[in-house]
């Protein structure tokens, strides 16, 4: 396949019109962005007249009209947050036997026009002619626009990836730093909605890598979950994602939007992370029913310990939403999924730590010493009779012990399964208090089928266990599950050098020198022609010629007069375009004007 076409296509983006789920869900966005942003400015007219006005009837027509202006508002956020609470929608086919992932919204944009700015620019900063570059603006304007769509694969993440390169060029290029080009980007905020304008490219770097990080979240959620090759990518996407909303948050300031601002940005680097270890506890889960250990402790023990740290992660997580009033611009959906996940992991936890508890192996033990007990007993009557009463204390004392330790076995597995079905139980209510996640049909079946996995271990645990084997104070055994993980995660930062780009405007010259920062006078042709004179000795100017005479077909003549011929007066230094290091006095260069720090661009009609 030939590769222009190839490169054609990671332009493109996909197309907005398709009828899939999520391009409607990304059209419906952009029109409610629209909408919240007319009655954003309506809101602030109305908020400035009524400040202006002091006629009474006036400022009660314009209070009334503010009243329904923010009830519209009221209205369209709660749309906005309904569209952010559709998670399902991201999810694989096979997503209704799985706890659901929380993806990200793409950032809208409006559309912008590089053609006439980026062509002025040339024209009076780079005094070239703008028709030579109308390719190179173009190919930036398209990126831009293809970018605002962009497929949820590998060809969307290198399309983000070029037009992100494409701005360090644009930057350097076009925008001075004490000049106002009059181009100005400006994006919606991905949970409020609220649209946020900067004239600095930083700022479009920012939004188009919150992007790129929300289009990982996308294809991690994506990803099939009953395979394990799929957990290993949605794994590898979420550590994307994390990576570059840290990169966000260490490179980028003073963000004027919510979704790009610091303690925000924290929050969605501990869900991911947080979502990333999610994938290799299922993955674990699905190595064990593979392997068909179902009845190895050690492992329920590793799981416990997964489940445990994803509580642990997911509970302190709320606690930093709560406490930094992100609770307030976070969906809804989000802010009751956490506390639910934490519920939930706490849940299978205990499950798991009751079926790491063996109270078969215990039985087994303790009639094992039993019956060690009886023929040691009997051995100490027939051999040692002033023994066999301590014989036996001491075998009694063993038996008890062991017999106290399974009853305390058989007690601890209750007090895990009864913890187990309370955090279940606690899961349930949770989702039926938030009206989000109420009606998520995927959800109650995961939670269902949950709390009936350990409701059927309970009962089987109580046919098996005699009842007197089951203490009544159960309740005052501490059920304590440990949170440890034999998994470590580690961020994968954005690698912009495996999607590099060639500067589109490098016959401007090296990027180094002719950029932005730069002030340039307009271009100026000097010629210079050389003389042939040759300066004799004479009285007033007290110079004698010192060269060797001619011999033996050698031609050496005056030094004075070589010199005179190749040298212009001036002495150059860098590579090209080469810069004026020094020029002589009086000399030919001096006379027809060149300076020094004058770069050569041009020689004899050829672009140096």
């Amino acid at each position: 396949m030939n590769m222009d076409y190839i490169n054609k296509l990671e332009q493109m983006g996909s197309d907005p019109r398709a009828a899939t789920c999520r391009g409607k869900l990304q059209s419906r966005r952009c029109k409610l962005n629209q909408e919240i942003n007319k009655e954003l400015r309506l809101r602030a007219g109305a908020e400035n007249l009524f400040k202006a006005t002091t006629n009474r009837k006036l400022r009660d027509t314009v209070a009334l009209e503010l009243s329904f202006v923010n009830s519209n508002l009221q209205l369209l956020k709660e749309q906005l947050a309904e569209l952010n609470s559709s998670v399902e929608i991201y999810q694989s086919d096979s997503h209704e036997n799985f706890m659901p992932m929380i993806p990200l919204g793409l950032k809208e944009t409006k559309e912008i026009s590089f053609m006439e700015p980026f062509s002025d620019l040339i024209l009076e900063h780079y005094s070239e002619e703008p028709s030579l570059y109308v390719d190179a603006i173009a190919d930036i304007t398209d990126t831009r626009q293809a970018s605002r769509t962009p497929s949820r694969d590998a060809q969307g993440v290198a399309l983000l990836f070029r037009y992100y390169n494409l701005l360090y060029y644009v930057e350097r290029r076009f925008f001075p730093p004490d000049r106002n080009l009059g181009v100005y980007f400006e994006w919606y905020d991905s949970l409020t909605g609220v649209p946020s304008c900067q004239r600095t490219i930083a700022f479009e770097k920012a939004c188009t890598l919150f992007n790129l990080g929300a289009i990982y979240t996308q294809i991690g959620a994506r990803h099939d979950r009953t395979t394990e090759k799929g957990l290993d990518a949605a794994v590898d996407s979420f550590l994307r994602a994390a990576g570059i909303f840290r990169h966000i948050y260490d490179t980028f300031t003073n963000a004027p939007s919510m979704d790009l601002k610091p303690q925000v940005l924290d929050v969605l680097v501990s869900l991911m992370l947080s979502q990333a270890r999610e994938c290799l506890f299922e993955k674990l889960q699905l190595q064990i029913e593979a392997l068909g250990l179902t009845e190895s402790s050690h492992l329920f023990k590793d799981l416990a310990g997964e489940a445990a740290q994803l509580t642990l992660e997911y509970n302190e997580m709320h606690k930093n939403i709560q406490m930094n009033d992100t609770h307030t611009y976070l969906p809804e959906c989000w802010a009751g999924l956490v506390p639910l996940k934490a519920e939930f992991y706490k849940a299978l936890a205990h499950h798991y730590e009751a079926c790491s508890v063996d109270v078969a192996a215990d039985k087994t033990s303790l009639s094992t010493k039993k019956s060690q007990a009886t023929s040691h007993g009997g051995t100490a009557n027939e051999s040692f009779i002033g023994n066999a009463r301590e014989a036996l204390r001491a075998a009694a004392a063993a038996f008890d012990e062991s017999e106290e330790d399974a009853a305390s076995a058989t007690a601890l597995k209750r007090a895990h399964l009864k913890e187990a079905l309370a955090s279940h139980e606690e899961t349930q209510r949770l989702q039926r208090m938030c009206r989000f996640l109420k009606n998520k049909l995927s959800l109650t079946q995961v939670l269902k089928e949950a709390h009936y996995k350990t409701q059927d271990e309970y009962e089987k645990f109580l046919e098996e266990a005699p009842q007197n084997d089951i203490q009544d104070d159960f309740h005052v055994i501490d059920a304590v599950t440990e949170a440890c993980s034999k998994f470590t995660l580690s961020l994968t930062g954005p690698d912009f050098t495996s999607y590099k780009v060639e500067d589109p405007f490098k016959r401007l010259g090296p990027i180094a020198i002719f950029s932005a920062r730069r002030h340039w006078t307009a271009p100026r042709c000097v010629r210079l022609q050389k003389g042939s004179s040759i300066y004799h000795e004479s009285a007033h100017t007290h110079y004698r010629c010192h060269c060797p005479t001619p011999n033996e077909g050698h031609e050496v003549g005056c030094s004075q007069y070589k010199e005179d011929v190749e040298s212009f007066g001036f002495h150059v230094r860098g590579d090209a375009p080469v810069i004026i290091a020094h020029v002589e006095i009086n000399s030919l260069a001096d006379l027809g004007g060149i300076k020094e720090g004058d770069f050569i661009v041009e020689i004899a009609g050829i672009d140096v």
